[in-house]
């Protein structure tokens, strides 16, 4: 479901209206901006926490050793080839529409691989599109993965942390604020999405703490909901700059929203069946491939359509979830292509 969100996501970075470059941008809109603010404190966040409960889950029947292969297997080789393949094609484009480049696409891989700046290839030079969240989480993983093997020397044959109550749970909050610009990369705080994929990893993976999840999802829903619409409105909407109150907000709706979305998914969407095996089976070459359709979508139509904002977002959103999938399908029955984009 996280997956599936992408595309609309994407697709509305080109309306932002905090002036932040983007591989196509169109005039910017607040209603569509509105949407990426309120998503974005708990919408990456919530990946690497399922990332780390299934990383413990995971080294119960893998050996350290099997744990690193598979990540390499899962994480770095779809992360790299997926930057060759897909991100000049990203970057062609944000250079000619934003630094006007009227070379042709095969000549601007020179540029592709000689211009580095910030890895986002907003501006044609080198970057690394949506594959950063393959990349932290390979680098994640290996912390998380080191970590635990201290953990384990330090407290071995010691009794598992005792079951903690709800208003402790709360307080896992109290650090968010201070991590979003620690060890920041392009804007992505190695050191948040470190501690969110570690809460997952010790905290979230307990039944015990998942119960509690479920049980205060009537408060952890309303109060996370409160905190995104406060957060969509200092930052869009009221025209001044709330400094640090601001990133409060940001990060109470970040935890309450992991703590409801858990329990939500634990009550309601602990389900079984054909659709959901199929999706699970097509999230991750999902997730490989969406972006680039979205912006070649957006940047055609704008050809078309000029300004006309209706027909920039949801015609593109419309559109790239079949071709997506078929490109998906296409690509999981190559065998080559179905490993080096990591899918089983």
């Amino acid at each position: 479901m996280v997956i599936l969100l992408l595309i609309p996501y994407h697709a509305a970075q080109a309306f932002n209206t905090w002036g932040e470059l983007n591989y196509i941008v169109f005039d910017p809109n607040k209603v569509i901006s509105s949407m990426i603010v309120f998503l974005s404190p708990f919408y990456m966040p919530l990946m690497f926490l399922l990332a780390g409960m299934s990383t413990r889950y995971a080294l119960k029947k893998r050996s350290y050793c099997q744990f690193i292969a598979e990540r390499v297997r899962r994480l770095l080789i779809p992360s790299v080839f997926g930057t060759l393949f897909f991100c000049p094609v990203l970057a062609y484009i944000g250079d000619k529409t934003n630094f006007g480049y009227n070379g042709g696409f095969f000549a601007h891989y020179k540029v592709f691989f000689t211009k580095w700046t910030d890895l986002s290839g907003f501006d044609g030079g080198f970057g690394v599109g949506q594959f950063w969240f393959l990349f932290f989480l390979f680098m994640i993983s290996l912390a998380g993965l080191v970590i635990s093997a201290l953990v384990n020397r330090i407290c071995r044959n010691k009794e598992r942390s005792r079951d903690i109550p709800f208003p402790v749970l709360c307080l896992f909050v109290l650090p968010l604020p201070f991590l979003y610009d620690l060890l920041a990369v392009g804007g992505k705080s190695f050191a948040e999405y470190l501690y969110i994929f570690l809460t997952g990893f010790y905290l979230l993976s307990d039944d015990r703490v998942i119960e509690k999840a479920v049980r205060y999802r009537a408060l952890t829903l309303p109060a996370g909901l409160i905190a995104c619409v406060l957060n969509v409105y200092m930052f869009i909407w009221s025209g001044k700059d709330f400094g640090f109150v601001n990133t409060i907000a940001k990060s109470l709706a970040e935890w309450f929203m992991i703590l409801a979305l858990i329990g939500i998914g634990k009550r309601r969407l602990d389900l079984h069946g054909s659709v959901s095996r199929y999706l699970s089976s097509r999230a991750f070459l999902f997730f490989s491939v969406h972006f680039v359709w979205v912006v070649l979508l957006q940047y055609n139509f704008s050809v078309v359509f000029g300004e006309h904002t209706a027909m920039l977002y949801f015609l593109p959103v419309v559109l790239a979830y079949p071709i997506t999938a078929v490109f998906a399908e296409i690509c999981i029955r190559i065998p080559a292509l179905r490993y080096l984009m990591g899918s089983k």
